[in-house]
């Protein structure tokens, strides 16, 4: 039984404001945003939150803000080849380079992407080095969940650890592998990094990449 009653105006000619939350609360589309917010992360894009916040985090870094804005540029130029090539070397491909080394991440179908994926990065403007650590094969969103796990933890534990300067690491997780790269003050702070990647559950190997810090004892 459908009961009727007199409904306000506003209900009755809801205004275009009113429509636009109702499409904005749609849990499908809720759903859809998270997923894609999701694979943005998962795929090694950066997020800008605030060029102030930006540039004051880049200052405490080894490489310099100026450093900082170059490998920035030049990720973007690689994540913007992938973009034209295809949603699957998007979401496929992680990216993250340091002083103009590019690392490339993730997982492809075949491996005549992985050569294309290569031969995009090393046509990038502002790459000095390849570093292919691309997989062969497909993974589920259990395996990007437990990827994305591994890496925030990694991140909690050298942020906290007073003897390690996390802010000069950058960590991709693919399949269980670790990938580190960055500058290291001595050998024994990245010790200390990977002493912490080993304690960590799921965690199937350690691939550095990292430098340690020239002049460092």
């Amino acid at each position: 039984m459908m009961i009727r009653g007199n409904l306000s105006p506003a209900l009755e000619n809801p205004t275009p404001m009113m429509r636009v939350q109702k499409i904005v609360c749609h849990p499908f589309l809720i759903f859809a945003g998270l997923a894609a917010l999701a694979i943005v992360f998962l795929s090694g894009c950066a997020v800008v939150v605030g060029g102030g916040a930006a540039v004051g985090t880049a200052a405490y870094q080894e490489r310099g803000v100026q450093g900082v804005a170059r490998d920035i540029a030049t990720a973007t130029r690689m994540r913007t080849n992938l973009l034209n090539a295809g949603g699957d070397f998007v979401t496929g491909v992680g990216v993250e380079v340091y002083e103009g080394r590019l690392l490339l991440t993730g997982m492809l179908p075949n491996e005549d992407m992985q050569a294309q994926t290569v031969g995009m990065a090393w046509k990038t403007e502002g790459v000095k080095d390849v570093l292919n650590e691309i997989q062969t094969g497909s993974a589920t969103l259990r395996d990007f969940a437990k990827d994305a796990w591994i890496t925030t933890q990694l991140h909690s534990k050298i942020t906290i650890d007073e003897k390690i300067l996390a802010i000069n690491y950058s960590v991709e997780t693919v399949n269980g592998l670790i990938y580190l790269i960055g500058i290291a003050q001595n050998q024994a702070e990245l010790d200390r990094v990977i002493a912490h990647a080993k304690n960590i559950s799921y965690v199937r190997r350690i691939i550095n990449h990292v430098r340690i810090k020239r002049g460092a004892s």
